[in-house]
């Protein structure tokens, strides 16, 4: 059984909470299964914006790059993303270490 987007979301904010990452939700999507877009802002004028791949060969999930670079050209990304796709969370990460916790167990499922 797949979990929720909504459900994944808040999950994912309390794990980075407890990590003293700040982060926070840019755009509320579909609370069942809106895709999520997790954008790192590294507050150097720099992000990425990362979203859930699924890998046909393997069946596994993984978190690949949408887009990366000067924040202004992520944004406008991540904007064009969301005037075909309305139903997506973006999800906004800021840390100057560039942590985002994507690659930790239980992130991809």
């Amino acid at each position: 059984m797949r979990l929720t987007a909504e459900f994944w979301v808040h999950a994912y904010l309390a794990r980075l909470r407890l990590t003293d990452i700040p982060a926070f939700v840019v755009a509320h999507g579909d609370d069942t299964a809106g895709a999520v877009l997790v954008k790192l802002n590294t507050l150097d004028g720099n992000a990425i914006v990362f979203q859930r791949s699924f890998d046909l060969m393997t069946g596994d999930r993984k978190w690949v790059t949408l887009a990366e670079g000067e924040e202004a050209e992520v944004d406008a990304a991540l904007a064009r993303q969301r005037s075909f796709d309305t139903d997506v969370w973006v999800i906004e990460v800021e840390d100057r270490q560039g942590r985002h916790l994507l690659d930790e167990p239980g992130l991809s499922d």
